[in-house]
């Protein structure tokens, strides 16, 4: 009776800490001391994005931050600053299929967003921090024009960019 007791009590120990294991897995790495970031509005310097593209990718990163940081958005002594431009809104023919004699169309379009990134630690005034340009892009069928295909993405454009700008902030070392 004491065995199956130490057993189980093993068993829920191992369990305990792959569960704790698999968390640490997902390999955040918040500076010790941080809770607190700035995020200004993004600056729009894309000629042709929609006018309010900037502030929804500025409050789609506020949000990520704030859900899988766990850090305060703030404005009031923060710890780290990530600020950003929307730098390219561009779409552009990927795949061209055959026309008449004198045009070919497009088989397949491109959009793509370019943001460009810096981020600083506010604390630590030797600590550089780092700037970087984000790119990613959403094709769609030639058939189908840019307003048709642009909510869906846009959407998921902004959800690879902040995935790439989250892990670079704070799952880089992993």
């Amino acid at each position: 009776m004491i065995n199956m007791g130490i057993y189980r009590f093993s068993t829920l120990l191992l369990l305990l800490f792959a569960v704790t294991s698999c968390y640490s897995f997902r390999g955040i790495s918040i500076p010790e001391g941080v809770e607190k970031a700035y995020i200004p509005n993004f600056q729009d310097n894309a000629i042709g994005a929609p006018p309010t593209l900037y502030l929804e990718m500025t409050e789609s990163l506020r949000d990520k931050v704030r859900d899988e940081a766990r850090l305060i958005i703030t404005e009031d002594s923060p710890d780290i600053e990530i600020t950003g431009k929307l730098v390219d809104f561009r779409v552009s023919a990927e795949a061209a299929r055959p026309g008449n004699e004198t045009a070919a169309f497009s088989a397949l379009n491109r959009l793509t967003i370019v943001i460009a990134i810096e981020y600083k630690d506010l604390r630590n005034p030797d600590n550089e921090g780092w700037r970087q340009n984000f790119s990613n892009f959403f094709d769609f069928p030639g058939s189908q024009t840019l307003a048709s295909v642009q909510d869906e993405a846009i959407a998921d454009i902004i959800e690879q960019l902040n995935e790439q700008i989250f892990n670079k902030a704070f799952a880089e070392d992993w």
